[in-house]
């Protein structure tokens, strides 16, 4: 399957959520979709990513978007990230990484001087269409959410 470029259809997928529910991409058409892949819940930084998010998330509403956070957590996890920071929108689990080599955000990283596979903080703007309008790799927390706001209400 090849990555989708800017301006292309996202090919849909479907992963389990939050809330005891399955989210499929093309349910969501008719709003735009903000999708974030963060290394691991409850870590500090993906936590300050999320909660970022959440800080913004009645003005990414406004704006007609949803916003899912992805990442390779079990639902359990998941959940409990989102209970313990009160984030109101929903969080998928891809552990079998389907969604996450669509995407390209599975990387060989360096973590106290070993190499490991884990995912590239990114971020996808998914137009009401369901084309890729824009995106963020190697993203930096710091004002990343509202850069991602930025972009939507251009």
């Amino acid at each position: 399957m090849t990555v989708p470029a800017i301006g292309d259809a996202v090919p849909d997928f479907e992963l389990p959520a939050t809330g005891e529910q399955t989210i499929k991409l093309s349910d969501l058409r008719g709003q735009a979709v903000v999708l974030f892949f963060y290394p691991k819940a409850s870590t500090p930084g993906c936590t300050k990513e999320g909660q970022q998010f959440r800080d913004l998330h009645a003005q990414f509403t406004v704006a007609g978007a949803i916003v899912l956070g992805i990442s390779r957590d079990s639902v359990k996890a998941q959940e409990n990230f989102k209970a313990k920071q009160a984030f109101p929108y929903e969080l998928l689990s891809d552990k079998d990484e389907t969604v996450c080599n669509l995407f390209d955000v599975i990387k060989l990283k360096m973590m106290y001087g070993k190499q490991v596979r884990g995912i590239e903080r990114s971020t996808f703007l998914i137009g009401a269409d369901g084309v890729l309008r824009q995106e963020w790799r190697k993203v930096k927390v710091d004002g990343h959410a509202q850069t991602v706001l930025d972009a939507l209400t251009a």
